[in-house]
């Protein structure tokens, strides 16, 4: 049923992508041509136009992705000690250990690279502290080695200390990587309560502001506290009336509209 709901998701995901919608739109207008029916044929062009304003017009996108983005507050982690902390959970997401990294012997971080470089500063700065990466692969038929496998090395090329390391490397999706994780959380929660004769304290949560929501519930549904640590923003305080770009556009949107059907369907499954 996983892996069903899994596949179910992508291509949800294709389909609701703004920008593949032109290719349809477009598509179907040459087929009205062809078949003469040229009212119709402008009005699915003028839609795909609409289509491509819409997407391009980055303020219908950081409205709504900026409300996402807020959704979890930050918590002031300065007036807190690494004693308040039970370790660390980094989210899969920015890694890339595919094809690319296998063919060229280099471990790429993508868009969402702050999720690494914030796991690497709290590495850093707690390093008795606990810390599990969580991740496989994203895609439906994945090639090279998994995310998890890729952060170990790239933790081993920073010569971050790994003593504390964990890493879970079959999950797909939010869901997979909490479930998976869970009885290890367990695990190490119950090991250092029992050491220090106190209950267990939350786990930091790195993962980008917009997939920190989503998150944070799921987590909380399996009853782990977690403490949000949001990076990866896409808006700032202020919205760009003027500004028109499409790679950017697209991009935002992409995220909102994951989030927003991931929230749906995990609210509908009950995993939310």
């Amino acid at each position: 049923m996983d892996t069903l709901f899994f596949v179910f998701s992508k291509i949800v995901q294709f389909c609701i992508e703004p920008l593949n919608w032109i290719i349809v739109f477009v598509a179907l207008s040459l087929l009205f041509l062809s078949l003469r029916k040229t009212q119709l044929c402008k009005r699915l062009l003028l839609l795909a136009l609409a289509d491509l304003l819409l997407v391009g017009w980055l303020p219908t996108s950081e409205v709504l992705l900026r409300a996402l983005e807020d959704g979890v507050p930050k918590v002031q982690l300065a007036q807190m000690s690494e004693a308040d902390f039970a370790g660390i959970i980094i989210l899969g997401g920015a890694v890339e250990g595919g094809e690319i990294a296998l063919d060229r012997g280099e471990i790429s971080i993508g868009s969402a690279a702050e999720r690494v470089t914030k796991a690497f500063e709290f590495i850093r700065k707690y390093p008795d502290l606990p810390f599990i990466f969580s991740g496989f692969s994203g895609r439906i038929s994945p090639v090279g080695i998994s995310e998890a496998d890729a952060f170990k090395q790239l933790v081993a090329e920073q010569g971050l200390p790994d003593k504390n390391a964990h890493y879970e490397n079959q999950s797909r999706n939010t869901y997979e990587n909490v479930i998976l994780m869970k009885p290890m959380i367990m695990e190490l929660g119950a090991k250092s309560a029992k050491e220090v004769n106190a209950p267990p304290n939350a786990w930091l949560l790195i993962t980008s502001a917009s997939h920190m929501y989503r998150s944070v519930k799921i987590f909380q549904k399996q009853g782990i506290a977690v403490i949000p640590v949001p990076v990866d923003y896409q808006t700032g305080s202020r919205l760009h009336w003027g500004s028109f770009d499409l790679m950017e556009g697209a991009t935002q949107w992409n995220n909102l509209l994951h989030e927003a059907v991931g929230l749906l369907a995990y609210w509908i499954t009950g995993k939310i």
